[in-house]
């Protein structure tokens, strides 16, 4: 069994309530379409994507005899279950906009569901799962930075991703426990697996992204414009993903696991506000407050 170095308990955390059927406004991101359009496009594969995770993770569950890894599948599977139930109430939102959210979430599903289930073995999708994860686990360190990318988003929204972060960060050695001590999964079927969805999630991302964005009317030349703008929003040196970076590639490591990672930031402030008032959108807040963000 792997030795991680630390871990936080794995915390369900149901029926929570974010406001999404409220007056959100459509570029909830500062009024920016491209970066509201980015992260809707999240939302919206989160709902297939978060089926492949647990279906990827069932595939070995009878194998599992250690109680406690047992318990963490079980927590985990109840942590994205609520992630999807979450995001489809948020994707009601876009849905209301006239966009035909069906379509998108059935072209993601159909890609990771059939297509990544058909072709590769059961091992390699854990790999997918695990390097994916891996994604939305380290995303956090440029949510909670003292730069406050997130400042002009809808309150709302923004605990909605706050609270998924932190999640991520509770479940993030799950996959990649079952991966390498009982997918027996080596170190270069993981490397190449983590190139796999750092070409495929990204272009997923962007696809919706594009879609959306052609719905909401932006011609051929106005889109460019955005896309030029946003991408430098996203990779210039200051940039929303400079602080994954460094996290991005430890994952290379020989020897990697993901509870060597550094403490994630605004971990313990949003769950010390959130035991005490049991409301995401006032812990997101507060948790803000704590960071002096």
């Amino acid at each position: 069994m792997t030795t991680p170095i630390a871990q936080h308990p794995i915390v369900p955390r149901e029926r929570l309530d974010f406001g999404l059927n409220g007056d959100i406004p459509k570029y909830w991101f500062g009024g920016d379409p491209f970066k509201s359009r980015f992260w809707d496009a999240l939302s919206i594969i989160f709902p297939p994507g978060e089926k492949f995770f647990m279906t990827c993770v069932r595939d070995f569950r009878d194998q599992i005899q250690d109680p406690k890894l047992l318990q963490d599948i079980k927590d985990f599977n109840r942590q994205e279950g609520q992630h999807t139930l979450v995001h489809r109430q948020d994707n009601e939102r876009i849905r209301a906009q006239g966009v035909d959210v069906d379509a998108l979430t059935a072209w993601v599903d159909n890609m990771l569901n059939n297509r990544y289930r058909k072709w590769y073995s059961r091992g390699y999708t854990l790999a997918i799962t695990s390097a994916l994860e891996h994604f939305t686990s380290i995303i956090a360190h440029s949510m909670f930075d003292k730069r406050d990318v997130m400042k002009e988003a809808d309150h709302r929204l923004r605990a909605m991703y706050a609270w998924h972060a932190i999640e991520e960060v509770e479940h993030k050695g799950v996959a990649y426990d079952v991966m390498v001590d009982y997918a027996k999964v080596g170190y270069f079927t993981r490397v190449l697996a983590l190139v796999d969805a750092s070409i495929m999630f990204p272009l997923t991302i962007f696809f919706i992204q594009r879609k959306l964005m052609i719905h909401d009317g932006f011609s051929l030349r106005q889109r460019l414009g955005l896309m030029a703008k946003g991408m430098w929003w996203l990779f210039k040196p200051s940039g929303f993903l400079q602080p994954m970076l460094k996290h991005y590639w430890t994952y290379y490591k020989v020897g990697y696991h993901p509870w060597q990672e550094a403490e994630q930031r605004g971990y313990e402030e949003w769950l010390t506000a959130f035991n005490s008032s049991h409301d995401p959108v006032k812990a997101s807040e507060d948790m803000r407050t704590a960071l002096a963000l």
